[in-house]
């Protein structure tokens, strides 16, 4: 591996002030139908600390495993050279990356594969997975009695085949002990930059994020995917003639007034049994649990994007005031909305 010094620049950031830490060496561990980016989203962003770094040696090399080695071919047909696991020295390598893929359940199936990562991560200071790299992880029992995260269309069939998980919905990657879990594609440059922190320091990290053009850097409590995206499509998939279809427009509307069961009801023209009853049939949770998500998110929302102060925002929220918010926000992201904002807030908020 080749590393290119920085150019010769009076705004270059040095991240040199430690004493010379060894190379780490990252292996990619992937199959036939592999998610490119899983592979090449991580490896960019330890390629750029790299590039980044002002040290004579590479702050990470790689290597890219799989059972028999020789060319793999990724979901897009690119093809990537591999080495066989039979033949890597397992003491040499520091961190793991088992990658998902459309044909994870092949995958799955391969004992060489699943003992190997068992095996290696007994050895490897850490040992992460991208997307439905977990199912590998989990068949390999790393996941046993911990907390992990996969893609969130794949979480119903990980909680299924692998109930001795504790398996999340929100967040983009969880760490327990020394088991990383990401979700989405994306989520794996997310897990990539927090490693780049643990090894050396936030500033490299940002400096990478800026480097790659990623908008935002997101910590792993930062939610997968809209609340309200998935409310629209559980209430449509479920009944796409349903009377409460155009409720939940009408609801992300009103956030800011009483929206108890009772009025609800009375706006469906049901009785507040039925309602009820119905609701959860059309949306998987209660009237009351959906309006707590909406006002959440909305929250969310208005502390990465705008200015108002916190009071404003739980009124505008529907939550009344600052400490039924903030109670909200502790059980539910375990965070208070100042400290939310202090970590999530679109950067240009604090110019």
């Amino acid at each position: 591996m080749t590393t290119r010094s920085p150019p010769d620049n009076a705004n270059q950031t040095s991240f040199s002030a430690n004493p010379m830490p060894a190379t780490r060496i990252i292996a990619f561990v992937l199959f036939d139908d592999a998610l490119a980016l899983n592979i090449a989203g991580p490896a960019e962003v330890f390629g750029s600390a790299n590039r980044l770094s002002d040290l004579n040696v590479p702050l990470y090399a790689f290597v890219y495993l799989s059972t028999e080695g020789g060319l793999v071919r990724t979901g897009t047909g690119m093809p990537i050279h591999t080495e066989s696991i039979a033949t890597v020295d397992v003491h040499r390598l520091d961190t793991i990356i088992v990658v998902g893929g459309a044909t994870v359940a092949v995958a799955m199936r391969d004992t060489a594969l699943i003992d190997w990562i068992a095996h290696a991560s007994t050895i490897v200071r850490r040992t992460c997975s991208v997307c439905t790299g977990a199912f590998l992880l989990a068949a390999a029992r790393l996941l046993d009695g911990r907390r992990a995260v996969t893609h969130w269309a794949s979480v119903g069939d990980l909680l299924a085949q692998f109930p001795a998980v504790d398996v999340q919905l929100d967040p983009i990657y969880v760490n327990d002990g020394n088991i990383w879990t990401s979700a989405g594609i994306s989520a794996g440059i997310d897990l990539a930059l927090t490693l780049v922190t643990a090894d050396h320091d936030r500033r490299l990290s940002l400096a990478v994020a800026r480097d790659l053009v990623v908008f935002l850097h997101r910590p792993g409590g930062q939610a997968q995917f809209s609340l309200t995206l998935a409310a629209q499509t559980d209430t449509n998939t479920r009944s796409v003639q349903s009377q409460l279809a155009a409720l939940h427009t009408w609801l992300v509307e009103h956030l800011d007034e009483d929206l108890t069961v009772e009025r609800l009801a009375a706006r469906v023209k049901m009785t507040p049994r039925t309602f009820a009853r119905k609701f959860v049939e059309d949306y998987g949770r209660t009237s009351t649990k959906l309006v707590e998500d909406l006002r959440l998110e909305t929250a969310r929302r208005h502390l990465e994007e705008s200015h108002a102060s916190i009071k404003q925002i739980a009124s505008l929220c529907g939550f009344g005031d600052e400490e039924r918010m903030r109670r909200v926000f502790v059980r539910r992201l375990h965070v208070s909305p100042s400290g939310y904002r202090g970590q999530f807030a679109i950067r240009l908020l604090r110019n």
